[in-house]
């Protein structure tokens, strides 16, 4: 992986995201609302929870359902390997999958040069994809358009 020389300046300057390592601890309702669009099938349900995650850190969500989610991550060049359930955009930035309000809070706050966010497949306890305690560990993967991904956020002890 290569490594963004703008996440290691923005590791040294900014806490925000970063701090608690919690998934949705989004410094809450007192931010301003950020307009997302989501896309996603029909018959996801995990979706509907990531989208219920976005609204309580004050996301305004315009929500798209369609049958062609993966025409969406090709139009928006999401590597094969980053995919999950849904895809959304937010000020030009892919977020794909059960990425955290907070990290793309961060995301928004730092506008480093990249493509945007993803958290790889669906997995257990990531906002959307919670399963009463149990908690798997997870990385946020920054991604460009060049095929670079580095971590972003990683949530191992949460």
């Amino acid at each position: 992986m290569k490594i963004f020389p703008w996440l290691l300046i923005s590791l040294l300057f900014s806490t925000a995201g970063f701090a608690e390592n919690t998934p949705g601890k989004a410094a809450g309702n007192d931010q301003q609302p950020v307009e997302i669009t989501v896309y996603r099938s029909p018959t996801c349900g995990c979706c509907s929870k990531w989208i219920k995650h976005l609204q309580q850190n004050n996301f305004k969500i315009k929500d798209i359902v369609t049958e062609n989610v993966a025409g969406i991550k090709e139009k928006y060049g999401v590597p094969k390997n980053l995919q999950s359930c849904h895809t959304a955009i937010v000020d030009g930035y892919v977020i794909e999958g059960h990425v955290p309000a907070s990290d793309i809070r961060s995301l928004l706050k730092i506008k480093p040069a990249v493509a945007g966010l993803s958290v790889p497949g669906m997995v257990t306890g990531t906002p959307g994809m919670e399963m009463g305690g149990s908690k798997n560990p997870f990385k946020v993967i920054a991604f460009d358009k060049q095929g670079h991904m580095q971590i972003f956020n990683s949530y191992e002890n949460y």
